[in-house]
């Protein structure tokens, strides 16, 4: 039986192995060089986004329920707040135009960050975007009523209605 400190030697030897990087080489041949005057990003590799299409033959359920999906979960936190509490509150009421425009509006730019500007109104929002639902967002965006939005809501509140 070991002793207890050699237990512990053995454990701690071990944890520190396994923070080592596998391959050192790879490691650190690339990385991230920042925002140098001399970074000339030649480093950095453009992938192509697929082309942003409307999903044919979906329910009006189907089509509310992937929206309430996507709009809660977003690549960055503040969209996956306002637009999950956005979609909660008007999401059920919303006719089929307006779900294919709410549906363009979320899907078809590359980056959510160009989203959370036009809903803030940091920045104009293009006319393809430009429309009753961009309003509509960039109204609830304001929060006049001055809700407290730290959280995204549930996943179930589309079962319940707008509540």
């Amino acid at each position: 039986m070991l002793s207890a400190l050699v237990a512990k030697r053995l454990v701690s030897g071990v944890c520190r192995e396994s923070l080592r990087p596998a391959v050192v080489e790879l490691v650190t041949t690339r990385g991230y060089k920042g925002e140098a005057p001399d970074d000339s990003r030649g480093d950095l590799i453009e992938i192509p986004l697929p082309p942003w299409t409307e999903k044919d033959g979906e329910t009006m359920d189907i089509k509310r329920r992937r929206l309430l999906f996507q709009s809660r979960k977003r690549g960055m936190l503040e969209n996956c707040i306002l637009l999950s509490l956005f979609a909660k509150q008007y999401l059920n009421t919303m006719n089929e135009p307006q779900l294919r425009q709410y549906d363009r509006l979320i899907n078809e730019p590359s980056n959510d960050w160009d989203i959370y500007y036009w809903a803030t109104e940091a920045q104009p929002v293009p006319d393809v975007y430009a429309g009753e639902i961009m309003d509509l967002l960039k109204e609830f965006t304001k929060n006049k009523d001055q809700e407290q939005r730290l959280d995204a809501p549930n996943l179930e509140y589309l079962d319940k209605g707008s509540q």
